[in-house]
């Protein structure tokens, strides 16, 4: 079946906002058989209008998301009506929960609020248990004047649609693809490497198997491989790569690093503190975005400044003096103490240059160091990222992320 997805709304073309309903509905229909065909972005005006006349003659199965909410620029749903030649109806029960949802949360009520209570004639309302725009399911040629594919209209925001999808939409997608696909698709997350080196590893084996897709997504310190096909084909490929990248591979499931570390302490019931100067936070960040980090995370020191180094972690002035703050001797010494005084298993520790500046001829930009201190052993390594200073803290982040990871998984 052909799939598409149109997406409204003049902030998306802005820049304003990120479209991220492509990643999401597109993982969710894939184990149906499904894959989006083609994506179109459009303004809040009659762009849509145009977009919808032309999608309707090519397509299956349309997804739209936004403009479904109460103020001008909303305008999807009287769109759609209008393009189907359907009449839009005020629904008694929907503007009952509207006025109820809204007395609740102390909120004014306007009339403008009761458009959301409009619904084309013969549509399927879907329920926002996270907001206040229903969503709407057009059977295919509900005008049979007017010739339509399966229509799915659905609010913007990812907090609404999400749990909006999962709960209605899906039970629809079921009933519309009935049979289950043949074809399957595997992740493998993969560290440290980077994607021409990932691709020269396993690219011509893999693509070797009959009936085999291979793509390649990468981001900074990451690389996705991901390969489509029957299942007996994949069990080949995933042979191949386990043989070719083996311990670089993260995790072979829809999951962070930081999750896979989080999961390996919690396993193993050891705790983790860090020292970070140049990813300035960035570590503990993404561990307390983890779900359950407070069973494994004890402690984070943020000393950026040479003097914040001495003073929260008590490094000796005289090994930054001799050796620099970028260095693998104070790297350690930063990781040992953190680990000291958070009472840990484990600590890891950062410093670098990020740039554009302080760099040198024995240290240019980019240089950076990280310690691992554990049980009976720290070590330390150096690393190059001349980069941007964003991309720079998220390489170095990885980095060291994985170097636990490593660690955690040969003491298993």
């Amino acid at each position: 079946m052909r799939v598409a997805l149109l997406n409204t709304g003049t902030e998306l073309l802005l820049g304003d906002v990120r479209d991220a309903h492509l990643v999401f509905i597109a993982h969710e229909i894939f184990p149906l058989g499904l894959r989006i065909a083609e994506q179109r972005t459009v303004p809040d005006d009659m762009a849509i209008r145009d977009a919808l006349a032309d999608l309707f003659t090519r397509t299956e199965i349309l997804f739209v998301t936004g403009g479904l909410g109460p103020t001008t620029d909303d305008i999807t749903r009287d769109v759609v009506a209008n393009v189907l030649g359907l009449e839009l109806r005020q629904d008694p029960q929907l503007l009952s929960s509207l006025r109820k949802r809204l007395n609740a949360r102390g909120i004014k009520w306007t009339p403008s609020i009761g458009r959301q209570a409009e619904v084309p004639a013969g549509a399927q309302i879907l329920a926002n248990e996270n907001g206040s725009a229903s969503g709407l399911y057009l059977k295919p040629n509900i005008n049979p004047q007017v010739p339509s594919p399966h229509l799915i209209v659905l609010p913007g925001p990812l907090r609404e649609l999400q749990p909006m999808f999962r709960a209605s939409v899906m039970p629809i997608l079921l009933s519309i693809t009935q049979v289950p696909p043949s074809i399957k698709r595997r992740l493998y997350k993969i560290a440290g490497m980077g994607e021409s080196i990932v691709e020269e590893a396993i690219g011509e084996k893999v693509l070797a198997i009959p009936g085999v897709e291979l793509g390649y997504c990468a981001r900074p310190g990451e690389v996705d491989v991901r390969i489509i096909g029957e299942r007996s084909a994949l069990d080949r490929a995933d042979q191949i790569v386990r043989q070719e990248v083996g311990e670089a591979i993260f995790t072979a499931d829809d999951e962070t690093l930081e999750e896979v570390v989080v999961k390996l302490l919690t396993q193993r019931k050891e705790t983790l503190a860090f020292a970070e100067s140049c990813t300035g936070g960035l570590l503990a960040n993404r561990i307390t975005n983890v779900p359950g980090a407070s069973e494994v995370f004890v402690a984070g020191y943020v000393c950026y400044a040479n003097q914040a180094k001495i003073d929260m972690l008590d490094v000796d002035p005289k090994l930054i003096e001799k050796h620099g703050a970028v260095s693998g001797r104070v790297a350690r010494a930063l990781a040992e103490q953190a680990r000291a005084h958070a009472r840990s298993t484990y600590a890891l520790a950062t410093t670098g240059i990020a740039g554009p500046g302080g760099g040198s001829p024995e240290k240019p930009v980019g240089t950076v160091y990280m310690a691992l201190a554990a049980p009976g052993k720290t070590v330390a390594k150096k690393f190059f990222f001349p980069t941007d200073r964003k991309t720079f803290k998220q390489l170095t982040a990885q980095a060291a992320l994985d170097l636990l990871r490593r660690r955690l998984i040969s003491c298993v």
